[in-house]
Parts: structure tokens; sequence; C-alpha cells
């Protein structure tokens, strides 16, 4: 069993040229819309209830903030290592538009020149799947993420679908992962997945 057992901020950047110096390829950069959830996730995932902070205003986080996160395989006890990057959310409303501009250039700036970011973490509100904006990030990643790094998809929020319309999300998006942070659904499952690829890219190295 996989699980993380430690995490603390370490720093906040407003751009790529901020991001902190490192030769691993180990970070993990979690991406979403203005109030899909993404902090509640982080936290839920850390166990670390206010590793990241929730704010009631959408897009109100403007830094690209990381966190130090320790993994650890409970069958050995072998301890690993990564950092979490929460990217500001993108897709918000109460912005300037000039701000919005830098800032969203910004970001692509670091998705696409990045070279440590092992995976892509891109959530979705499991309440609107087909959103526009969601696929032109999607269709982004898929553009400009490089061989080494990897996209996961995960659905939030899926406490608020009843049975029927879980399904029905399942037949549309069969290989995506589901999550409530609320309830505590299906957060096993992101840990493992994300410790094996980046286990996996380790022993390439």
């Amino acid at each position: 069993m996989i699980e993380i057992v430690d995490a603390k901020f370490l720093i906040s950047a407003a751009n790529v040229a901020g991001a902190p110096e490192s030769q691993e390829q180990n970070e993990v950069v979690f991406m979403a819309r203005s109030n899909v959830g993404k902090s509640s996730l982080l936290n839920a995932l850390t166990n670390h209830k206010g590793l990241a902070k929730v704010s009631s205003t959408p897009g109100k986080t403007r830094l690209i903030n990381y966190f130090d996160v320790t993994f650890i395989d409970r069958e050995n006890t072998q301890k690993s290592f990564a950092k979490f990057v929460d990217l500001p959310g993108f897709g918000y409303a109460k912005v300037a538009k000039s701000l919005k501009y830098d800032w969203e250039k910004n970001l692509t700036d670091y998705i696409v020149s990045r070279e440590q970011i092992k995976i892509f973490v891109h959530l979705v509100d499991a309440r609107h799947p087909f959103l526009e904006i969601d696929k032109s990030v999607s269709d982004f990643l898929l553009q400009h993420a490089q061989p080494t790094q990897h996209i996961i998809q995960i659905f939030t929020k899926i406490d608020k679908l009843n049975q029927k319309e879980q399904n029905e999300l399942k037949k549309a998006f069969p290989d995506t992962l589901m999550v409530s942070s609320s309830k505590k659904r299906g957060l096993a499952k992101i840990v493992t997945l994300i410790h094996s690829i980046l286990e996996e890219s380790g022993d390439e190295h």
C-alpha cells in the first residue's frame, strides 16, 4: 500500500523563472478550472487539511505553489519524494484582461518549458465534463507534453452525481479516474498511480 506521509509548502513562484532548482523529473502538476476542487483534492491526497488554501473566490491563487511530498510503500517501508505543483486556476472571471494575459502566458510558458514535470494532472468537474475550456486544455497538453511526461485526467466531485450519471460518465470516459475529496473516494488509487509513474521514471535513469 502506497501512502503520502508528509507534505509541506516549499515556495511560490510567479513564473517558470522563479521555480525551484531541481535535477529530478519528479514534479506533479495539478491544473484545473477555478472552483473544480483542486485545493480540496491536494489536501485530501496529502491528508493535510490546510496544505493548499481553499479560496472562496475562484481564481484567487495567482502563483505557482510548490509542495514537497513524501511517499511510503508500506510493504517495504521504502520512501520516495516528489514535488506537487499547484497551478493557478484557468478560466477565472474577475481578472483584468492584461493580468489575465500575463498570467496565462506564464502558465503556458511553464507547462511547455519546465522539464522537471513528470505528470500533468488535469482535474475536471464531474458535473460539467464537456466544457470547451477543458477540451482546450486536454488538447494543449497532448500537443506539448514531452515523451517522458504523463497526463492523468481526473473527474472531481463525483459524489454530486447519482449512479446513473456516474455510469454515463464512465461510458464517455472509460479510462478516466473519479474522485470525491469530501467522501475520500478514489484517493488511494490516485496516490498509487502517481507513485508508480514516478518510480518507473526513476528506474529508467
